[in-house]
């Protein structure tokens, strides 16, 4: 690795991950890196394989197949990570000859999905020392809960699309007719903590009911059965710490059955993105504040998305909030700062500025207790 150049900050680049979303975070990946001011920060890329392993990574040769979002593969590993105690806290070495790294200024992480962004390796980082991108522990973990989600926003006074959440274990089997019953058909039922609709099924009609929970329950032990809403689906990008910006609005236009995994990352021609979204000022108003309303009170910083049902009643119901959202060259997030005014660098830098910006406050409370 290359020593640290004068005035320059180290940004550690993390992606990959043990999800569902770890060949979603390999692409986002190649676009930060290359959106990166290499006059102002010197890199370090830090892959997690599927088993969990961290590999220190060659920007040159990282990846394989990095040209089919359908085979694309982190390289075979030339150097684990380890963690271990140093003189000011925890540090990350060379598991191999015990070296360590060159101190890390902040980390950008695209580690997209469960224990990424679910506020395990937020904790780990907290740990080492090292800002990071995208919201702390507790934001992290509330938002990718959906059902701590809507009961956080529910309270806030948010409305929430109308669901019923179910356990694996420990609770009875449930009552599909008085679940219909409460929320109609269609529906769609989907693990709890997964993202990029991973696991998720569309639900017509009883006879299908048990085998999307199933599926559901083969990712998470806690799902979500909720009401299939008529209208169109809005996302909005946030920015920021404790005055956080809200984007102008976007619109999905998917041509399949819903917005699945499939249509947003392998078939990404079926799915259209339409930026600005065609609302009146009054409405696009109404969702760009809820947007802002909901990101504090889930405690998050530094970034998100939140994503909206506008019903043909003209209802706004919050969906969910992402708060590591995609980076690839398809991904809602940057398009719609792009729109906004903030191309894709600015939007990067900006990111690794609020990171720094929001360590940089906690440790001034800290000192000052």
């Amino acid at each position: 690795m290359k020593p640290r150049e004068s005035g320059k900050q180290r940004v550690a680049v993390l992606f990959g991950g043990q999800s569902t979303e770890h060949e979603v975070s390999l692409r986002s990946s190649m676009n930060v890196i290359r959106a990166i001011d290499r006059q102002k920060y010197d890199l370090t890329l830090i892959g997690v394989d599927k088993h969990g392993r961290w590999t220190l990574c060659d920007e040159q040769d990282y990846l394989l197949n990095a040209d089919d979002p359908a085979a694309i593969r982190l390289a075979p590993a030339r150097c684990y990570l380890a963690v271990v105690p140093g003189q000011s806290g925890a540090q990350l070495i060379d598991a191999a000859n015990g070296q360590p790294l060159p101190s890390i200024d902040v980390a950008f992480s695209v580690l997209h999905g469960a224990s990424g962004e679910d506020g395990s390796v937020q904790g780990l980082l907290r740990v080492l020392n090292i800002p990071y991108t995208g919201p702390d522990v507790l934001g992290s973990a509330v938002c990718m809960d959906k059902d701590m989600t809507k009961r956080v926003l529910r309270d806030a006074g948010v409305p929430v699309t109308p669901s019923v959440t179910l356990l694996r274990t420990g609770s009875a089997a449930p009552d599909v007719d008085a679940i219909i019953g409460q929320l109609g058909l269609p529906l769609f039922i989907k693990p709890a903590s997964q993202g990029s609709s991973v696991g998720v099924s569309k639900v017509t009609d009883r006879a299908g009911f048990e085998a999307a929970l199933a599926l559901a329950f083969r990712y998470d032990a806690k799902v979500l059965v909720e009401q299939g809403i008529s209208g169109r689906e809005i996302e909005t990008a946030v920015l920021g710490n404790d005055s956080p910006e809200v984007s102008v609005c976007g619109e999905i236009l998917a041509n399949d059955e819903f917005y699945a995994y499939d249509t947003k990352y392998l078939k990404g021609a079926q799915a259209g993105l339409v930026i600005p979204a065609a609302l009146p000022a009054s409405v696009a108003d109404a969702l760009r504040q809820m947007a802002r309303e909901a990101y504090l009170a889930l405690g998050c910083s530094v970034m998100a998305r939140v994503d909206f049902f506008l019903t043909d009643q003209g209802e706004i119901l919050l969906n969910e909030v992402n708060t590591l959202p995609g980076f690839t060259s398809i991904s809602m997030y940057p398009k719609l700062w792009e729109a906004s005014g903030l191309d894709y660098p600015a939007l990067v830098d900006r990111l690794i500025t609020l990171a720094l910006a929001r360590a940089a406050a906690a440790s001034l409370s800290q000192t000052e207790r």
